[in-house]
C-alpha cells in the first residue's frame, strides 16, 4: 500500500497516521483512473474529473498531479480558496477549478454527463436527500463513466460507541434509520453496503466493488501506532488485506463504492 506520490504522479497530501484514513481509497481510486484513462478515447489519456464535495482537495490536487482536469464542488468558499492555494503549491492550478455548489443544486454549477469520473466522498452523510444525491452523481457521468462513493459506515459507528462504553447509544444506532446514536451525534446519515450498493443500483450503475475502509484504524490505540518501529506500515497493510472481505464491510468506519455506467 502506498501513499500519493511524486514519483507516482501524484501529491503527497497525508501524515503518516491519516494515511490510515485514506490509503485504501486512493490506491483503489488511482488504479480505476488508470483504467478508465487507458479505456477513454481522450487525446493523451486525460480525464474529466468532478469531485463533488472535494473541499480543500485531499483528492483533488492528486488526482490532478496524475494529469487529470479536476473540478471541485463545495459550498464552502473557505474550502475553495484553501483548494486553490494549494493546487497552486502542487503547480497543477491550471488542472483544478474550484466551484461553490453543492450535491443538491449540482447543474446548476456543472455540466450533466459531462465526466469521465465522479468523486462522491463524505457527501452522502449530510444531504437530506441521500438518493438524490447518488443520482445526481451518476448523472453527471459520461457513458462508461466511473463513480467512486465514500460514506460513513453503521456498524464502524455502533462498533465504536460499544468500545467507548456508550452501550446504550451503541443500540441506539443500530436501530436508527439514519444510524445515529443521539441528538449529539454530528453525522446525519451512516450506511450498509446494502444500502450504499442499492443507491448506486437504484441510480442506473453496475456496482463494481466495495471495500470497507478505516476498519481497524480508528479502534487501534494511537499509541501503539506511533511508538512501534513499523506498525503504521503493517496496519496499512492489514486494512488493506480486509479491505475487499465482505465479512469487515460491516465494522468499517467508512464503506467505499467503485460503480460504472453501462
Amino acid at each position: 500500500m502506498s501513499e500519493p506520490s511524486a514519483a507516482s504522479g501524484g501529491e503527497t497530501p497525508f501524515r503518516p497516521r491519516a494515511s490510515l484514513r485514506t490509503a485504501v481509497v486512493w490506491e483503489v481510486l488511482k488504479d480505476a483512473l488508470d483504467r478508465r484513462a487507458k479505456a477513454a478515447d481522450v487525446p493523451g489519456g486525460v480525464l474529466d474529473v468532478l469531485d463533488t464535495g472535494g473541499g480543500t482537495g485531499n483528492f483533488a490536487v492528486p488526482v490532478a498531479r496524475l494529469g487529470h482536469r479536476v473540478t471541485v464542488v463545495d459550498p464552502s468558499p473557505n474550502a475553495l480558496f484553501a483548494l486553490e492555494r494549494r493546487a497552486a503549491e502542487a503547480g497543477v492550478a491550471d488542472r483544478v477549478r474550484g466551484v461553490q455548489g453543492d450535491a443538491h443544486g449540482l447543474f446548476d454549477v456543472v455540466e450533466r454527463a459531462g465526466y469521465d469520473v465522479v468523486l462522491c466522498h463524505g457527501v452522502l452523510e449530510y444531504v437530506d436527500d441521500p438518493a438524490e444525491g447518488v443520482r445526481n452523481a451518476a448523472a453527471a457521468l459520461r457513458p462508461a463513466g466511473t463513480l467512486s462513493l465514500l460514506a460513513a459506515g453503521l456498524g464502524g459507528a455502533v462498533l465504536a460507541r460499544a468500545l467507548a462504553g456508550h452501550f446504550t447509544e451503541a443500540r441506539r444506532a443500530l436501530g436508527d434509520p439514519a444510524g445515529r446514536w443521539g441528538e449529539g451525534d454530528p453525522v446525519p446519515h451512516r450506511f450498509t453496503a446494502e444500502q450504499l450498493t442499492g443507491l448506486v443500483g437504484d441510480a442506473g450503475l453496475r456496482v463494481g466493488s466495495v471495500h470497507g475502509v478505516r476498519v481497524f484504524a480508528d479502534l487501534v490505540p494511537g499509541v501503539l501506532v506511533d511508538t512501534e518501529p513499523g506498525a503504521v506500515d503493517a496496519l496499512l497493510q492489514l486494512e488493506t488485506a480486509v479491505a475487499e472481505l465482505p465479512a469487515f464491510h460491516s465494522v468499517a468506519s467508512q464503506l467505499h463504492v467503485l460503480a460504472e455506467r453501462d
